[in-house]
């Protein structure tokens, strides 16, 4: 196994992590609710946002690869939390126009992605944001998560932040038990019946731990 840095060639595989970590242990996730697209045209989409001019959470540059013989098999975000929302908003609106979507769809997807509002926690403004853990099922078991998160928080240590920070679904039981083990502890959770009705959790939870 090796840990390296994310590059552009890494779109696909960075954009199927962020689809299936967004879905969790449900089958819908964020993008598949905001664009309300079929699953390979939500990925194209994704992969156009992480090699985008507009930096943000989805972007090659804040990934980290866990690879096996050369292929890769695991894959985390791992930025600072400041700013996440307003440039997760700009990589998609640049990629929207690229792709020569009408500004009502784009206000649709808008209003469709807003469901989550009621229930999201992620970190302060001062803290390490560590997002969109998922590996590949063909090379689970294989401690993949835990040695991405170790690199991750170095990463983090060595840019001056003291706290990280990991957010998931309530009921991601996998997901819960990982960052235990990888000395996050449970800060804050948010729950929401809309949130429910639609995706099938109750909402979030927030862990943290210092760095």
């Amino acid at each position: 196994m090796t840990i390296r840095s994310a590059r552009p060639d890494d779109a696909g595989f960075v954009a199927r992590t962020i689809l299936t970590s967004q879905r969790g242990y449900r089958t819908r996730g964020w993008f598949d609710v905001a664009l309300g697209w079929p699953e390979a045209q939500c990925l194209d989409f994704i992969a156009r946002i992480t090699v985008a001019d507009a930096v943000s959470m989805w972007h090659v540059s804040q990934f980290l690869i866990a690879e096996i013989d050369g292929m890769p098999a695991a894959a985390l975000s791992a930025l600072p939390a400041a700013g996440t929302g307003p440039s997760a908003w700009r990589a998609i609106e640049e990629v929207a126009a690229a792709t020569g979507l009408a500004a009502p769809e784009l206000e649709a997807i808008r209003r469709r992605g807003a469901y989550t509002r009621a229930c999201w926690v992620q970190g302060g403004e001062g803290d390490w944001m560590i997002e969109y853990i998922a590996t590949d099922p063909a090379y689970r078991g294989r401690g993949l998560v835990q040695a991405l998160i170790r690199h991750a928080l170095d990463k983090g240590r060595a840019a001056g932040f003291g706290r990280a920070t990991i957010s998931f679904l309530i009921g991601n039981e996998p997901a819960e038990r990982a960052y235990s083990k990888a000395g996050f502890v449970f800060a804050e959770e948010k729950r929401d019946p809309d949130f429910e009705a639609l995706i099938g959790a109750p909402g979030f939870r927030m862990f943290v731990r210092t760095i």
